[in-house]
């Protein structure tokens, strides 16, 4: 199994002045959970070399069993460091590709030319395409070949706009992943705030929030059985 997960390059909130980036979490859990399982992983960025951390997600309380044995694992650290250019990797190179959360998504990778060619031709080799939290935000500008949205009559989730006001960010952040995905035509569905909640419809796995990482990464690692 050769599976892409693809980080956000942006670290910056809007224009609150602080900082944002990937969500600790929600990379170190899957990482795990596909290493683990023997896949052969590969790391990507609009712009390469290291991601930027969520400041907030290196939080005490933030922290999990796989957020830990990252901090203790130098080799994982060094492939974080020097991701690959986004522009640079192809999908028939990979089975799957998944894209770990944080708010930086919002702004980059939403909007990324490389990144929608890649979900596109993911989806269309029949590849299954996987996002946690704010990361289905990258299936935005995602279209089918019949010109319509990727999500469009799909059972999706993602963070929601309880949880996005619960943070404090609605009138910060360029669009809330609730509302995008049901302008596109999906069917959103969500569970409780912070509660574990992933769907899988057709090619798409989407997770909710930071606690359903793990669960999506398991739900692909089914599909590629």
């Amino acid at each position: 199994m050769k599976i892409l997960m693809v980080l956000t390059s942006h670290d910056q909130l809007g224009d609150s002045g602080e900082k944002t980036g990937f969500w600790l979490e929600e990379f170190a859990a899957p990482y795990y959970v596909f290493q683990d399982a023997g896949a052969e992983i590969a790391l990507a960025s609009p712009l390469g070399g290291q991601p930027p951390l969520d400041p907030k997600s290196d939080d005490p309380a933030c922290q999990t069993e796989s957020t830990h044995r990252f901090k203790a694992d130098p080799a994982a650290q060094v492939v974080l460091a020097s991701t690959r250019r986004l522009s640079e990797v192809h999908a028939d190179d990979f089975d799957a590709v998944f894209y770990p959360g944080g708010h930086g998504p919002l702004w980059d990778l939403a909007e990324d030319a490389s990144s929608i060619g890649l979900i596109e031709a993911m989806l269309l080799a029949g590849k299954p395409v996987a996002s946690v939290c704010h990361a289905p935000a990258v299936l935005l500008r995602a279209r089918a070949p019949d010109g319509k949205p990727v999500v469009q009559g799909r059972q999706v989730t993602g963070f929601s706009n309880s949880e996005e006001q619960a943070v404090g960010l609605t009138r910060v952040v360029p669009f809330l992943v609730e509302d995008m995905l049901e302008q596109c035509g999906a069917r959103y569905i969500k569970r409780a705030d912070w509660q574990p909640h992933v769907v899988s419809d057709g090619l798409l796995i989407t997770g909710q929030n930071p606690a359903s990482s793990e669960a999506v990464a398991r739900e692909l690692l089914a599909r590629l059985a």
